[in-house]
C-alpha cells in the first residue's frame, strides 16, 4: 500500500468522526425530547377518553340514525390518512407505516373501493410524488411536535369529505394509519377505521365503569352532530402525538445504532491504516536495504 492509502483512510476516519457526532447530536436531542412527548400521549388521554364515553353512551344508549353512526349501503370510496414523518434518519419508521398504508390500500381495492390519500409528512409525500400517485391533502411542519390546529383541520377536511356525496367527490369510510406508542421499546403500525363510527368499549371491571344513563336536550341527533367532529379531532391528535412519540423513538435508536457503527468502521479504518503505514515502511526499508547491498557491491 502506498502513502495515497494511507491518506484516504485518513479522510475516511475523518469523515465518520464528523457523522459520528452528528449521529450523536441527534441521539442527545430525540432522548431529551421523548420524556415531552410521552407527557403530551400521556395529558391527552383523559379528554380523549372523556369525549369517547360521551360519544359511546350516545350512540349506544339511544336508537339513533346518524350520518356519522350509519354502514353506508354500498361503500365505494375510502379516505385514507396516512401518518408519517417530515424527516429521515429514523430507521424503518416511516417506510413500516407505507408499508401498512399499501397492505390497507390493496384490502379496500380487493373491496371494491378506492382510496382518496391525505399525508400527514413529507416522507408520505415523497413516497406517492416518486409513483406519481395522486393525493387529496397534504399537511406537514410538525410530525415530531404536533400541535391542534393542525389536527383540527385534518378533522375538518375529513368531515366535510365524509358528509359530501359520493357523486361530488365524498367518500364513504374514513381510517388512519400510525404508529401506536406502546413504549420506548414498542411502537406498533396501527390501521383504524374512524368513520363510520366504530366505539371501541373498554372492558369494565364492576358497575361503576358502566355507562350513566343521560337525558339529552336538545335530541340525541344534536348532540351528536356537536361531539362527533371534536370526537374525530381527538382521535386524530392523539394519533398525531402517539406518532411523534413512536418517530421520536424510532430516532433515538436509530441514532444510537448509527453512533455505534461509526464505532466500528472508525476502528476498521484505523486498523487498515496502521497496516498500510506498516507496508510502505517495510517497503522503504526494504529499498534501502536493497541500495545499500547494490552499492556495497
Amino acid at each position: 500500500m502506498s502513502a495515497a492509502d494511507i491518506r484516504v483512510f485518513r479522510q475516511k476516519i475523518d469523515s465518520t468522526t464528523s457523522m459520528k457526532k452528528i449521529f450523536n447530536a441527534m441521539e442527545l436531542i430525540a432522548t431529551s425530547r421523548i420524556g415531552k412527548a410521552r407527557q403530551r400521549v400521556a395529558a391527552s388521554m383523559p379528554y380523549a377518553n372523556a369525549i369517547t364515553r360521551a360519544v359511546s353512551a350516545v350512540s349506544s344508549q339511544q336508537d339513533i340514525e346518524h350520518v356519522l353512526t350509519s354502514e353506508p349501503e354500498n361503500p365505494r370510496r375510502a379516505a385514507v390518512l396516512i401518518m408519517s414523518s417530515d424527516r429521515g434518519l429514523a430507521g424503518a419508521y416511516s417506510a413500516n407505516i407505507l408499508r401498512h398504508a399499501e397492505s390497507l390500500i390493496e384490502r379496500l381495492s380487493s373491496e371494491g373501493k378506492s382510496s382518496d390519500l391525505y399525508l400527514i409528512g413529507r416522507k408520505a409525500q415523497a413516497y406517492f410524488d416518486f409513483r406519481n400517485r395522486p393525493f387529496k391533502g397534504f399537511w406537514s411542519g410538525s410530525t415530531d411536535s404536533p400541535v391542534f390546529e393542525v389536527a383540527k383541520e385534518v378533522g375538518e377536511t375529513l368531515v366535510n369529505a365524509f358528509l359530501t356525496d359520493y357523486e361530488d367527490g365524498g367518500v364513504d369510510e374514513i381510517h388512519i394509519v400510525y404508529t401506536q406508542f406502546k413504549s420506548m421499546i414498542v411502537q406498533e403500525p396501527t390501521v383504524v377505521r374512524l368513520l363510520p363510527l366504530e366505539v371501541v368499549e373498554q372492558e369494565v371491571s364492576d358497575e361503576s365503569e358502566l355507562f350513566p344513563l343521560y337525558e339529552y336536550e336538545p335530541a340525541p341527533e344534536d348532540v351528536l352532530d356537536a361531539l362527533l367532529p371534536k370526537y374525530i379531532e381527538s382521535r386524530i391528535f392523539s394519533a398525531m402525538l402517539q406518532a411523534a412519540a413512536s418517530e421520536l423513538a424510532n430516532r433515538q435508536r436509530a441514532m444510537s445504532a448509527a453512533g455505534d457503527n461509526a464505532d466500528d468502521l472508525i476502528r476498521d479504518y484505523t486498523l487498515l491504516m496502521n497496516n498500510a503505514r506498516q507496508a510502505s515502511i517495510t517497503q522503504e526499508l526494504t529499498e534501502l536495504i536493497a541500495g545499500a547491498d547494490a552499492l556495497s557491491e
